[in-house]
């Protein structure tokens, strides 16, 4: 637990404030992330206020649309992306992977949808989610259909998932699987407790 705590402490500041994402730090800094009439509102509130470094009080309400194209049938993003009718159109979509909590699917006429509510916490087994996910995502090629992986920013569980299913689906290690996520969606930044999951799955498999 010591370790992991460690690990917590020293990816939040390397990264964390950085991305603005959500973490309770031991030094007490807390990045809440909140919402706001169905919209992802990023609150950041720094303890130390000489801390030129952090984000300080931030609030996001930009409406995320980038889509990264991991390959052309799988494709990552955030809700807004999933939440846009012609976003999902443009890249073709057939099928919905929600991985976030609390977000509905909106248009269930149109994409064949999953939901698998998972918290976006370092001590959350994302692996334990990995044969579901990989299931629907491999039915979703069989059928030459195109499935976007998202949650609600698409920056750590989304992103966790489509770098295991790469890793899973195509032996690659976790540092080839990571590059070319982060590639095809820069945003990309999964929190401490699964980047450490994700290195263990990788060593687990080889």
């Amino acid at each position: 637990m010591h370790s992991l705590t460690q690990e917590i402490k020293s990816f939040s500041r390397a990264n964390l404030r950085k991305q603005c994402t959500r973490v309770t730090t031991l030094t007490g800094k807390r990045i809440i992330e909140t919402w706001k009439d169905a919209r992802m509102m990023q609150v950041v509130e720094v303890a130390d206020g000489n801390d030129k470094d952090a984000c300080g009080y931030v609030q996001d309400l930009s409406l995320d649309l980038q889509v990264g194209v991991v390959k052309p049938w799988l494709l990552l993003g955030s809700q807004d992306a999933a939440h846009d009718l012609e976003t999902m159109k443009k890249y073709r979509v057939t099928h919905v992977l929600n991985v976030a909590y609390g977000v509905e699917n909106p248009f269930p006429h149109d994409f064949i949808y999953k939901s698998i509510p998972i918290l976006d916490l370092p001590a959350t087994d994302i692996v334990s989610y990995f044969p579901e996910c990989f299931e629907f995502i491999d039915q979703v090629k069989l059928k030459d259909g195109v499935v976007l992986v998202h949650c609600n920013a698409g920056v750590s569980r989304a992103a966790a998932i489509v770098i295991g299913f790469l890793m899973y689906s195509e032996g690659l290690s976790f540092a080839s699987a990571f590059s070319l996520v982060k590639n095809a969606r820069p945003a990309i930044c999964p929190n401490s407790g699964f980047m450490e999951q994700l290195h263990k799955y990788h060593q687990c498999n080889i």
